[in-house]
């Protein structure tokens, strides 16, 4: 069996985890990320973990579960805002602005309606990874 080498370009379970949780199929890429989780160690595993948890405060949203969901975007922003932890090739800024935003209408006990919902894009070459 291969070793596992997270995030390089070939990197298949992490692109399809991407592809999952961005067709906002949040209970799926909850898994998938997961199963990814498991096998990571160091920062890229914090990463991981607060993308985790925003697909789980998707799920929480679908139930109306509002203070979950509240919780869970607030720890997934606070370890995506470490300046340490790496971008694994994603647009983690835009990331970040967008689940800014959800929280702070949340927090504010308003409706999501209408809002982007979060979405991970690949960053581009000529960026800076966080």
């Amino acid at each position: 069996m291969k070793d596992f080498i997270p995030f390089a370009e070939d990197d298949i379970l992490f692109h399809k985890a991407i592809e999952l949780f961005n067709n906002q199929e949040w209970y799926v890429a909850h898994d998938a990320l997961e199963a990814i989780w498991h096998k990571t160690d160091g920062m890229e595993r914090i990463t991981i973990q607060a993308i985790l948890q925003i697909a789980v405060a998707q799920v929480h949203l679908s139930n109306a579960n509002y203070v979950g969901a509240t919780i869970l975007y607030g720890e997934g922003l606070g370890r995506l805002s470490n300046k340490k932890v790496p971008d694994l090739g994603l647009d983690l800024k835009e990331f970040i602005s967008i689940l800014k935003k959800r929280l702070l209408i949340l927090q504010g006990g308003g409706d999501l309606v209408g809002t982007s919902p979060p979405v991970l894009k690949r960053r581009s070459i000529n960026s800076r990874t966080c």
